[in-house]
């Protein structure tokens, strides 16, 4: 009695002070409450919105979800531990407030007389301190009073459900619902919600995580026994939920999944809303990401980075694949481990500009192709000085000249586009760029999407062997033009962005348009026929490399570069492309440079990846028309033979054939005008500034060829020298 005596003189002089100090009191403007900027997490999800990959707010985590969405349960516990009376008061509860100072004055326990309405604690929230002092109260008492004129009880207590603090970074039920229970805080159970209701008055000490899961377990039980008494559950509920196990899942901080994507998305949002807007608007983003895929990529990096490390040196590797028909990024790994800083394992090695080595000679081939050269054109794979401003029989690449070697020293004669871009020979591809043009193939090659090739006279003619500096992301979605037929869908990571209420604010067009023509599709579909011709690149990489796939259809293209600082291979299907790289982020040359070194990594994710998408064929390129010069369709050799014969007056003998031959072995140059190959004949070959070059080494290889096959077929030693020793023989007997 005497405790009641003592409440209700506190009462009446708590009364009077408010009534003292409301006008001197600097109370805010409660017009500040709906204007505030309430902080909530922008979170970014896998391709199915249900997967968080990261919570870029990391010092708060808070999900806003409407009132109806919020279980019942959730509802009445809270109301029945904070506020029984919530529902009936003007938001506040004088008595309750005496009680709290009574037990200040006494001593007694805080954790269950807090005297603040729910009201009160969302004004606190949203607009004042967290000091405990009598002025806050009074401001807060003021504010809650105010607060109830203007908002229902529903909003009110929507506010606070969404606003509690759960602990560490964690803000409202869905938040601390997730984290806790790993669901929705539409989909608690009873003893969940009681768990919820318990936790706000004291988040550090009743967390379930700490020390206190005793004092937590009391204070639900406290929960359920205030449900029952209010009539808000029956018994038979408070039984089941009393005796409920409920299993807490994780803990506080749910880290990150697949980091250097998430990195690279995050930077795309910060461009878009700024780092201010992603701290507070609680945006939703829905990402490209294949979860499934990205988990098995991050292993296999992981593992064969290790084993490459051993064997050869090479201490990362990265991976990227792309669906080409909608350019989204399926897979992002961009070093062997986001977190070992050994490795410097955050740099992310997909966006990184680096040198591609032979992964580029694709483009250039397509090029030649749109202008009308074909697979089977013949080009010289011999020994060539190609700079102008040095002596043709200068094979070196000193003092500006440049001779380039192939990857084994060797060269092969008169071979076809199509054998020389399957086989990867260096010379040949120079001699492609140099017919394709040099301004035409980096616009094309832009224009597929490897944005970091600029001004042609930056590289040369060593533009072809990877003189550029590519990234593994542009590159995975160039090459994509060719698994989609010449077609360039822009390479995308979000599918989706949601503010914080649902509403949409960027989707991409689920008509998914057709994208822009950027390569003649029948160019696409040479090279993507060369790609995946086992027979043609068996030279180069045997008969059951693992770049073979039996009857299934995969173009695969390798690039090193010559210092061993880079290995690269781009392989893809109709569905699918996929890039990999291994090597060392600061440039160090690794042991060895080969397939070996890249291609199990990528054969293994394209085993896992391919699984999961439809078998499909590549379409067929065009027949090479029989109309048009020898030199362009030859088959790989370098003449028609069967047209000489047919020209010959007499019944053709070997020698004659064989003079014929020689007579008429020239370098393509001397057959064609290289910016339109299927036009007239060129009149003087000699005025290309290549054509010297060209020919003194094609001379150079059939003296070699020709001498013993001349004397062998009965042509004199005399006449056999006198002959070659013309250096071409005559011009003039240009084959029609």
């Amino acid at each position: 009695m005497d405790g009641v005596v003592v409440a209700t003189v506190l009462g009446f002089i708590a009364a009077g002070g408010l009534l003292i100090f409301i006008s001197t009191l600097d109370i805010p403007d409660l017009s500040a409450f709906e204007q505030r900027r309430v902080l909530q997490s922008t979170k970014i999800y896998d391709r199915t919105g249900e997967i968080v990959l990261y919570d870029l707010n990391q010092d708060v985590k808070r999900t806003v979800i409407p009132y109806e969405n919020i279980s019942h349960h959730i509802k009445n516990a809270t109301v029945a531990i904070e506020d029984d009376t919530f529902f009936s008061h003007w938001g506040v509860r004088p008595l309750a407030i005496v009680r709290a100072l009574y037990y200040n004055f006494t001593g007694g326990d805080l954790r269950g007389q807090g005297g603040s309405t729910i009201t009160q604690q969302v004004i606190k929230n949203a607009l004042l301190s967290r000091e405990k002092s009598y002025i806050r109260k009074m401001k807060e008492a003021i504010l809650a009073l105010r607060l109830e004129q203007i908002l229902t009880k529903e909003e009110i207590l929507w506010y606070y459900l969404n606003e509690s603090p759960y602990g560490g970074t964690i803000y409202g039920v869905e938040e601390a619902s997730r984290t806790f229970f790993g669901k929705s805080a539409s989909d608690v159970t009873l003893a969940e919600a009681a768990y919820l209701a318990a936790i706000p008055q004291a988040p550090t000490y009743f967390s379930p995580h700490g020390n206190n899961r005793a004092a937590l377990e009391d204070r639900k039980d406290r929960v359920l026994g205030r449900m029952l008494e209010l009539g808000f559950i029956t018994q038979d509920e408070y039984d089941a939920a009393k005796n409920e196990v409920v299993t807490f899942v994780g803990d506080a901080n749910t880290g990150i999944r697949a980091p250097h994507f998430v990195m690279y998305v995050r930077e795309q949002l910060a461009e878009r809303f700024g780092e201010d807007e992603l701290a507070t608007r609680g945006l939703k983003v829905i990402t490209t990401l294949d979860i499934e895929l990205q988990t098995e990529a991050e292993k296999i990096v992981n593992e064969y980075a290790l084993k490459n490390e051993k064997q050869f040196n090479a201490s990362n590797a990265a991976l990227v694949a792309i669906d080409p028909r909608t350019g989204d990024i399926l897979t992002m790994v961009g070093s062997r481990d986001y977190f070992d800083e050994a490795v410097d394992g955050n740099y992310n090695i997909a966006i990184a500009e680096r040198q591609p080595g032979s992964a580029i000679k694709p483009f250039i081939y397509a090029k030649a192709f749109e202008k009308g050269y074909t697979p089977a054109t013949t080009l010289f794979d011999v020994q060539t000085q190609f700079s102008t401003s040095c002596a043709a029989d200068n094979f070196t690449s000193e003092d500006g000249c440049y001779s380039p070697q192939n990857y084994d020293n060797r060269f092969r004669g008169p071979v076809s586009m199509k054998n020389a871009l399957a086989q990867s020979l260096n010379i040949p591809a120079v001699k492609t760029l140099y017919l394709a043009g040099m301004e035409e193939s980096i616009k094309l090659a832009r224009d597929a999407g490897l944005a970091t090739l600029t001004d042609w006279r930056r590289y040369g003619l060593t533009l072809v062997l990877g003189g550029g500096e590519v990234t593994l992301l542009d590159m995975t979605g160039a090459y994509s033009v060719f698994a989609n037929e010449g077609v360039k869908k822009p390479t995308r990571s979000i599918l989706k962005i949601e503010d914080n209420d649902g509403s949409v604010l960027e989707e991409v067009d689920k008509d998914e348009p057709e994208g822009q023509r950027v390569m003649d599709r029948d160019a696409a579909l040479e090279i993507s026929d060369i790609l995946s011709d086992n027979v043609a690149r068996t030279p180069l990489y045997g008969a059951n490399s693992l770049l073979y796939f039996g009857s299934k259809d995969v173009a695969a293209k390798t690039g090193t570069t010559n210092d061993r600082r880079d290995a690269w291979i781009f392989g893809y299907t109709p569905n699918l492309v996929v890039g990999a790289w291994a090597g060392n982020n600061d440039n160090r040359s690794m042991n060895e440079i080969s397939g070996l070194i890249i291609s199990p990594l990528w054969r293994a994710y394209m085993d896992v990846a391919m699984e999961k998408r439809p078998e499909e064929s590549f379409a067929e390129p065009p027949a090479i028309p029989d109309d048009i010069k020898p030199v362009l369709r030859s088959n790989g050799y370098f003449v028609d033979a069967s047209s000489l014969v047919n020209n010959l007056n007499d019944e053709p003998d070997t020698a004659a054939l064989l003079l014929a031959l020689y007579q008429n072995t020239h370098s393509i140059l001397h057959y064609v005008n290289k910016d339109d190959p299927r036009g007239p004949y060129p009149n003087n070959p000699a005025s290309d500034g290549q054509y010297i070059l060209w020919e003194y080494g094609v001379t150079k290889w059939k003296n070699a060829q020709f001498i013993s096959l001349l004397g062998a077929s009965g042509v004199g030693a005399g006449e056999a020298d006198d002959l070659l020793t013309e250096e071409g023989a005559d011009v003039g007997t240009r084959q029609r």
